[in-house]
C-alpha cells in the first residue's frame, strides 16, 4: 500500500485529482477489497436475470424480481439513515455484507441441486433487499469516515462510483461467458467468495471520522430533521424531484435487457453481458469524468446535460434492432446515468452537516432503491400488452421532459448553491 502511495504522488496533476483519495490508506483499503466483490455481484446479477428468463420468459417476471429486491428500501432505507447516525457503521456494514455472502451462497446450492423456483428467487431476493435497504446508507456514509480532508470527500464518492462502474463494466461479460461454461449456479457460488475480499478489508480498517453523541433524540424526529435539512436547500429538492422520475421512469430498464437480448437482437446470456458491459463501460467513463472535476458550483448544470445523455441515449437504445446501435446507445445512456446519479449523491454528502450524513444519504438512496421498484414493476406489466420496446421508449420521453423543466431551473439553483457554498 505505500508503494501505491508513492507512486500516486508522483502521477500527472490531472490523473492525481482523480485518485486523490487513494492516498487515504483507511479508503485504500475498502476500495480494493470492493473492487472484488463488486464484480462478484455484477457476475451474480447477470446470472440471476438470465436465471429468471430461462425459468419464466417474462419480462412482467423480470421486472417482479427486481422489484421485490428493491421494495424494501422504500420502507427500511429512512430508517436505516437515522441508524446511520447512531450505530457503528463499520460494524453493520460487516454484518450486512456476511449476509450477502450467505444469500448467494443460498442461491448456489438450490440452483447446483436444481431445487431453485421463481418463488425461491423472489424470497431470496426479498431477503437481499432487506440486506442492502439496511447497508446502503451505512455504506454510503461510511465514505467520508475515511477521509481526513473535507475537501477531499467528494473525490472518494466519485471514485466509489468508479469502483461500481469498473465492476459493471467487468462483471457482467465474466458473467455471461460463465453461465454458458458452468452455469448460474457457479456464478452465484463465485460470487459469496468474493465477500470475503471486502470482509478482509474492513476488518482492517480503523475509521475514526463518525461522530457519536450520548443525547440523540427520538427516531422519529431525527428521521424528521433530515427531511427538513433536504428540503430547505432549494437546489438538492430540484435535484432529488428530477433523481424520482429519473428513477421511476428510466432506471426500470435494466431488468428488462434479458428480453432485448434474446428477443429484439436475437442474442443469448453472453450477449447479455456484452449490452451490460457496454453500459458500465459509459458508466465507468461517467465517473472517471466525475472524479477529475473540482467545482461544486458546476454539479447543477452538469447533471442537467448528464440527464439529457442519459434520457437520449435510452430512447435510441429502445428503437434499436442492431447489436452495435444497442452497444453503442447504452454506453452514453451508462455515461450520462452514472453522473446525473453520482453528481447528486456527492453534493448531499458534500454539504450535508455531518450528524445529519446518514439521513441525507437515505434520502438520496430512497429515491432510486425505493422508487425504481416500483417503476420496474409498471413497465414490467405494460411491457406485456404494448412490448417492450415501446414502453421503454416511451419512459425515454418522459425522463427527457422532466431534464428539460430541470433545466429551466438552472440559474437560480446556481444563484442558491454559490451563497451555501460561500457561506
Amino acid at each position: 500500500m505505500q508503494y501505491l502511495r508513492s507512486h500516486l504522488e508522483h502521477l500527472p496533476s490531472p490523473v492525481k485529482a482523480i485518485f486523490k483519495g487513494l492516498t487515504y490508506r483507511n479508503y485504500r483499503l475498502y476500495f480494493f477489497g470492493q473492487s472484488v466483490s463488486l464484480i462478484g455481484t455484477w457476475v451474480q446479477n447477470i446470472a440471476l436475470s438470465w436465471l429468471v428468463f430461462r425459468l419464466t420468459g417474462s419480462a412482467f417476471m423480470l421486472g417482479t424480481v427486481v422489484f421485490a429486491l428493491h421494495i424494501p428500501s422504500l420502507f427500511l432505507t429512512p430508517l436505516a439513515g437515522v441508524m446511520a447516525d447512531r450505530w457503528n457503521r463499520r460494524n453493520t456494514i460487516i454484518a450486512t455484507q456476511c449476509m450477502s455472502m450467505l444469500i448467494a451462497f443460498g442461491l448456489a446450492i438450490l440452483t447446483l441441486t436444481e431445487m431453485i423456483t421463481v418463488n425461491w428467487i423472489i424470497f431470496l431476493a426479498t431477503l437481499n433487499g432487506i440486506t442492502l435497504a439496511i447497508d446502503t446508507p451505512f455504506r454510503q456514509a461510511f465514505v467520508p469516515d475515511m477521509v481526513t480532508h473535507q475537501k477531499d470527500v467528494g473525490n472518494a464518492i466519485a471514485l466509489n462510483s468508479t469502483l461500481y462502474n469498473l465492476a459493471r463494466f467487468v462483471g457482467p461479460p465474466i458473467g455471461g461467458l460463465l453461465i454458458g461454461l458452468i452455469g448460474e449456479g457457479w456464478c452465484f457460488f463465485i460470487n459469496g467468495i468474493s465477500f470475503f475480499a471486502v470482509l478482509i478489508a474492513l476488518l482492517k480498517i480503523r475509521a475514526t471520522g463518525q461522530i457519536k453523541s450520548n443525547n440523540r433524540p427520538p427516531i422519529m424526529r431525527q428521521l424528521v430533521e433530515g427531511l427538513h435539512h433536504a428540503w430547505d436547500l432549494l437546489p438538492l429538492r430540484h435535484l432529488l424531484r428530477l433523481l424520482l422520475f429519473s428513477s421511476f421512469f428510466g432506471l426500470p430498464f435494466q431488468a428488462l435487457l434479458p428480453v432485448f437480448a434474446a428477443e429484439v437482437l436475437s442474442g443469448d446470456a453472453q450477449l447479455l453481458g456484452f449490452l451490460t458491459g457496454a453500459l458500465g463501460a459509459g458508466a465507468l467513463t461517467g465517473a472517471l469524468y466525475l472524479a477529475s472535476r473540482q467545482r461544486v458550483l458546476t454539479i447543477p448544470g452538469l447533471t442537467y446535460r448528464a440527464a439529457l445523455a442519459f434520457s437520449a441515449g435510452l430512447a435510441v437504445f429502445a428503437l434499436s434492432e442492431a447489436a452495435w446501435l444497442s452497444m453503442a446507445a447504452l454506453a452514453l445512456t451508462g455515461f450520462g446515468m452514472v453522473i446525473h446519479f453520482n453528481a447528486t449523491n456527492t453534493l448531499l454528502q458534500s454539504m450535508a452537516d455531518k450528524d445529519k450524513r446518514g439521513r441525507i444519504v437515505a434520502l438520496y438512496s430512497l429515491s432510486f432503491m425505493g422508487i425504481t421498484p416500483l417503476g420496474s414493476l409498471a413497465a414490467g406489466f405494460l411491457a406485456e400488452y404494448f412490448g417492450v420496446p415501446a414502453i421503454v421508449f416511451v419512459f425515454a420521453i418522459v425522463c427527457l421532459i422532466s431534464a428539460i423543466v430541470f433545466g429551466q431551473k438552472l440559474r437560480p439553483m446556481v444563484y442558491l448553491l454559490a451563497r451555501k457554498v460561500n457561506g
